[in-house]
């Protein structure tokens, strides 16, 4: 098969591209962004999304990370309109896949994020970043005692789900058929150099799919509860087992629904600390070999993305409650997730990078044929040729849950890495409540109705006073 691309055309494109900010520095972006947040600064933060996002028109990354920061520092009402434009916008988006730029270049037969690079692709998020989004939601409404407001965000949660299900079989169906008619059926295995090991760790094969959490059925099934439906809540912790069999925190969960009640001042009490950022998307090179139609085989350096767990935040499996230690259970994990996305996508990934790498071959084969005293057999290298590196960094990586029964009233929490600083007073006052922390390098965040101070909600970030 040869491949053929209009050169003005591709330089047309890449002007436009250029001029309209597509092609912009995300990864620098993101650590100017992080670099604030992990410091507390919230506000800094915040400007630092606003400097980088000038345009009228805004991309789902500036929904998702904004809406993040305005949840950890206690903007619930501002988080949940930032987010809400995050869903619509992905609503909008979940049944058109192409853009103007993507319909004339398919006219040529392809895609035209394939012909240039995938970061030229219109970002859409990846479906745990979808899926993860309502789940967000929903807790901003449990720190405010919202159950109702909950509700709607976990139902919103459980329509994705059913939606991403549908769309990623037609997706791979798709790009089977597509792999078979470009003859590429490489794996990821075969490429020399590609850190394979990341993706085929236990804690990655075992999840179902990249995009289904354990964890946010949990919270469906402990909301219900909380708001007197049994019959709803128990699918919700049977759907948690069925997604971690292995998680016994789970199944006690719906064993316990048949449990006695509780007492006039008892509160059943969930606590959900998230830590640690999202990983970063990062790209690596690879030599990919390619037989063309007149028997040459040029070398084509190719990119592809891998996962950089991040480190920001020290480890720790316990939250101490009146100076007593409970210990935390890891409920999610995003960079799991994210690695089985990864793994998951990696067909789709080869497809529209190896069609590059035939495209880079063919230019450098006509260039032999023009003059073979300079010939060489590896393509020389392309600064558009890296793979995408877009993610929702500020997303929490890790979820670790502890449910206990405490007296109504007045208690105190504290995270490990917290140290040297006072214990949190949080209040208890309700039949069935959320406490939520968010813990990121030495600091927590820690905000919501439960956290009082003078008899107010407070607003409190705690930082390791060095």
């Amino acid at each position: 098969m040869r491949h053929r691309l209009h050169l003005p055309l591709l330089i047309a494109a890449v002007v436009h591209l250029s001029g309209c900010g597509a092609y912009r520095n995300y990864d620098l972006e993101l650590q100017q962004t992080t670099d604030q947040f992990k410091a507390g600064n919230i506000d800094s933060t915040l400007s630092v999304i606003e400097a980088n996002n000038p345009a009228a028109e805004k991309d789902l990354l500036y929904y998702f990370e904004k809406g993040t920061v305005l949840s950890a520092g206690g903007e619930f009402a501002q988080s949940q309109t930032t987010w809400r434009s995050a869903e619509q916008m992905i609503i909008e988006r979940q049944d058109t896949i192409e853009t103007t730029g993507d319909k004339l270049l398919a006219a040529m037969g392809d895609h035209w994020g394939s012909i240039i690079n995938d970061k030229l692709r219109r970002y859409d998020g990846y479906d745990y970043e979808k899926v993860m989004l309502t789940t967000q939601m929903a807790l901003n409404q449990l720190a405010m005692n919202d159950f109702d407001g909950a509700r709607a965000d976990i139902k919103k949660t459980h329509e994705r789900e059913a939606l991403i299900a549908r769309q990623r079989e037609l997706e791979y169906e798709r790009v089977e058929e597509a792999a078979k008619a470009q003859g590429a059926r490489v794996h990821y295995k075969d490429l020399q150099g590609y850190p394979v090991v990341m993706l085929e760790s236990p804690a990655v094969i075992a999840l179902k799919n990249g995009y289904q959490s354990a964890f946010s059925h949990y919270l469906a099934g402990f909301t219900y509860e909380a708001l007197g439906e049994k019959d709803l809540a128990a699918p919700g912790y049977r759907q948690a087992i069925e997604l971690r069999p292995d998680m016994a925190f789970f199944q006690q969960a719906l064993r316990d629904l048949d449990s006695p009640g509780l007492k006039a001042d008892e509160s059943d009490v969930l606590i959900i600390v998230q830590s640690g950022l999202a990983p970063a998307r990062s790209s690596v090179r690879v030599p990919y070999p390619v037989k063309l139609a007149d028997g040459q085989v040029i070398v084509a350096n190719v990119s592809f993305p891998v996962m950089v767990p991040d480190t920001s935040t020290p480890a720790f499996n316990q939250v101490a409650i009146d100076g007593r230690q409970k210990k935390l259970i890891a409920v999610n994990s995003i960079t799991d997730m994210s690695l089985r996305t990864l793994r998951d996508d990696m067909p789709g990934i080869i497809q529209r990078t190896t069609y590059r790498a035939f495209l880079a071959a063919d230019v450098q084969a006509t260039d032999n044929r023009r003059d073979p005293s300079k010939a060489s057999y590896v393509t020389h290298w392309d600064g558009f040729e890296q793979a995408d590196t877009r993610t929702w960094r500020t997303l929490p990586n890790l979820t670790q849950v502890v449910r206990l029964r405490l007296k109504k009233g007045d208690h105190l929490i504290s995270l490990p890495n917290a140290s040297g600083a006072a214990p949190l007073k949080i209040r208890i006052d309700q039949n069935r409540q959320v406490i939520g922390l968010r813990a990121l390098g030495d600091r927590v965040f820690a905000n919501g109705s439960a956290f009082q101070s003078d008899g107010a909600p407070a607003k409190s970030v705690v930082s390791n006073l060095k």
